[in-house]
């Protein structure tokens, strides 16, 4: 029967998308690896790539339309001897479960008709929909396979053939609970301000622009929200002096000239957070909803400022990676950051993150925590100022002021204080940051 194509989640966060291209057109024969379609996320734009072999006989979502939710069929893939004619008599499927809301199309029908074969709309025992090719369905049927036990090594999960060739029969997985069971109420929204009418009402009369949001200014006017109204943030400042770093980094940087190598300031940062993080190990961590989870390497998220929103590119095990390779991989993540060329991994995890605007000139600046990290250093320029120095004698030194924003389910002060105490003290003398 004809299979329909989903839009797929490409990140585990991808809620929605928007189609960006078709590279293929109705009576196109495809295999499996081939690309169909180019998708935009709220942080890049991904190639889409088939899973299955056969024709496409029916595009369903224009290239161009915005908001497809994951989950909704695209498009439909016609199997070997099948025509556009069998679209038409594919039964529908019952709609996965999602709030109640009024549609523009009929809704499906409430119950599944009884004759609609068992393998064609498998489900976990949660009643989430189970994603297998067709022929690796039919194989499973065969088979008597239980389609809920076996792990699917396809592209997010999904079940191939191969994955049913080798399985072996098993006991019927017990009924699921009943489908029909309303989900849980969600909880009330928190206040979000005015409406957009209200806002525009104030401004009648008055010139104004008005700017469709993408989908990376949502995804962040939605997380950072959150963030501000649900993670109890507190705030730790401190006044770091950058003159030994200052000296050291400019003796390195003339002896990496033959290999092209130029450090920067953010560069050490990244290593002190980095190394700071395996010193009060218990801050290296991450709010998990009902736990925490504590991690072992030091995978560190910079913010990348890029057109119209930022990038957090993650750099994994920075605790373990000289100086010289941090810097590296951080101008190509950069790099590939503002063209939206990252792949999903390269900007999500990381247990703590570094947001610096001291080369925009900010003297110093208050964060927001980036879920589910346990922290973020703000970063602010680095300045001539008076000081006194040890000796007890006034002079003069370049001080950069930073301030650390902290989930407080995560780090208690006195912690916080301890780690941020271990990046003064890395940037402060950072030939140790080598040791």
């Amino acid at each position: 029967m004809p299979t329909e194509i989903l839009m797929p989640a490409l990140s585990p966060t991808m809620e929605e998308g928007t189609l960006a291209k078709w590279l293929v057109k109705e009576g196109d024969t495809v295999s499996s690896g081939d690309l169909l379609a180019e998708i935009e996320t709220d942080k890049a734009t991904m190639e889409f790539e088939a899973v299955d072999e056969g024709t496409i006989g029916k595009i369903l979502v224009p290239e161009g339309t915005e908001a497809v939710k994951v989950n909704t069929a695209i498009a439909v893939l016609l199997e070997e001897g099948e025509s556009a004619d069998d679209i038409a008599a594919t039964p529908a499927k019952a709609p996965e479960a999602a709030p109640a809301a009024a549609s523009n199309e009929a809704d499906a029908p409430a119950a599944p008709e009884a004759t609609a074969p068992a393998p064609a709309a498998p489900a976990k025992a949660d009643g989430g929909r189970i994603f297998a090719s067709p022929l690796a369905r039919r194989i499973a049927a065969q088979k008597g396979l239980d389609l809920a036990q076996i792990t699917g090594s396809g592209p997010h999960g999904r079940i191939v053939k191969a994955d049913v060739e080798g399985a072996t029969a098993s006991a019927p997985a017990a009924a699921p609970a009943a489908a029909a069971a309303p989900a849980a109420a969600a909880p009330a929204a928190a206040p979000s301000g005015p409406s957009a009418d209200m806002v525009a009402r104030m401004y009648e009369g008055r010139e104004y622009e008005e700017i469709q949001l993408d989908g990376m200014r949502k995804t962040i006017a939605a997380r950072l929200s959150e963030a501000k109204q649900t993670i109890p943030h507190f705030y730790l400042r401190r006044d770091i002096k950058l003159d030994a770093l200052l000296k050291f980094r400019s003796q390195l940087n003339k002896q990496l000239e033959g290999r092209g190598v130029k450090l920067s300031v953010n560069d050490f940062i990244i290593k002190a957070v980095a190394n700071a993080l395996q010193q009060v190990p218990a801050c290296n961590a991450v709010w998990a909803g009902d736990r925490v989870l504590q991690l072992k390497p030091s995978d560190v998220a910079v913010a990348v400022a890029i057109e119209g929103g930022l990038f957090t590119p993650v750099l994994q095990d920075a605790d373990t990676k000289s100086l010289s390779a941090l810097s590296t991989e951080m101008k190509d993540l950069a790099a590939r950051a503002r063209e939206r060329k990252l792949a999903p991994h390269e900007y999500q995890g990381g247990t703590f993150a570094v947001s610096n605007l001291g080369m925009f000139g900010i003297d110093n600046f208050d964060a927001i925590v980036n879920p589910p990290h346990a922290g973020i250093l703000a970063v602010g320029t680095g300045v001539k100022k008076p000081v006194v120095g040890d000796d007890g004698e006034l002079t003069v030194a370049t001080v950069m002021s930073v301030t650390m924003s902290v989930d407080h389910r995560v780090i208690d002060g006195a912690l916080g204080a301890e780690l941020l105490k271990a990046i003064v003290e890395n940037l402060e003398n950072p030939m140790v940051m080598l040791a």
